[in-house]
């Protein structure tokens, strides 16, 4: 794949992401934060299931102990970033939440700086504080004008750069759909224990919210973090962050 194709394909799964968010506040009239997460990950898990069995048997290496951890710890960074910013949407406006939650622009090289060691180009400072210009705006000249959700959507966007940045780690495995399925077997695994224990699901509730299940379960999570995970191979990091912040 040329770094053009992998561009063109990230703009494709920023458009499914944007459109995602319309859905995730609609299924949170029907469901709870964890019910949803849970819902979409398992169905997103299963989708990615035959494409995983037939990738492992492709590969002659088996799925290493340190592909494990980082699978591990890709499905809890996306377990409380979506977590955060599923709580966000509820109260935040869909378009506030998207501006916000694209903030982990700013903060995904910050983010490999401390994991890598890979020093940000000089024009991420300004970047950032051009940024965090732009939440004092949102909040009408002042922080305090922001929202709760706004707040819980800005603290999404720091997780989802850890989970960008480990899914950057995990693309060296040459695994994408090993990676995503299990990644996604992780998280609707645990938001499903969490949603047993904190919430109280209805088959009525998972009917009615099953529209917005579907189309994030399947475009907005199976393919386009498989789409990712693919495209960091052929792509820059910053480069792919800019692209799905679109």
């Amino acid at each position: 794949m040329t770094r053009l194709r992998a561009d063109l394909l990230l703009l494709v799964a920023a458009a499914l992401w944007g459109m995602a968010f319309y859905f995730q506040k609609e299924a949170m009239t029907h469901v709870g934060v964890f019910t949803f997460i849970a819902a979409r990950s398992t169905l997103a898990a299963l989708a990615l299931t035959p494409l995983a069995l037939l990738e492992h048997r492709w590969k002659a290496e088996p799925f290493s102990s340190s592909a494990w951890r980082i699978t591990g710890i890709g499905g809890l960074a996306f377990l409380v970033a979506a977590g955060l910013q599923q709580e966000a949407i509820t109260t935040a406006t869909v378009t506030n939440t998207g501006f916000l939650t694209a903030l982990y622009v700013v903060f995904t090289p910050l983010v490999a700086w401390g994991v890598t060691r890979s020093v940000p180009a000089p024009l991420v400072w300004p970047a950032i504080a051009l940024s965090f210009l732009g939440i004092w705006l949102l909040g009408g000249g002042t922080l305090g004008g922001l929202s709760n959700g706004d707040r819980l959507a800005a603290l999404s966007a720091v997780f989802w750069a850890v989970h960008v940045v480990v899914t950057g780690l995990a693309s060296r495995f040459d695994r994408p759909f090993s990676y995503t399925c299990l990644q996604f077997a992780v998280v609707g695994t645990a938001a499903g224990v969490a949603a047993a224990y904190f919430e109280t699901p209805t088959l009525e509730g998972l009917t009615n919210a099953a529209d917005a299940i579907l189309y994030v379960g399947l475009l907005a999570s199976a393919a386009t973090f498989t789409i990712l995970v693919i495209a960091l191979r052929h792509t820059t990091r910053a480069e792919a962050m800019i692209l799905l912040s679109t």
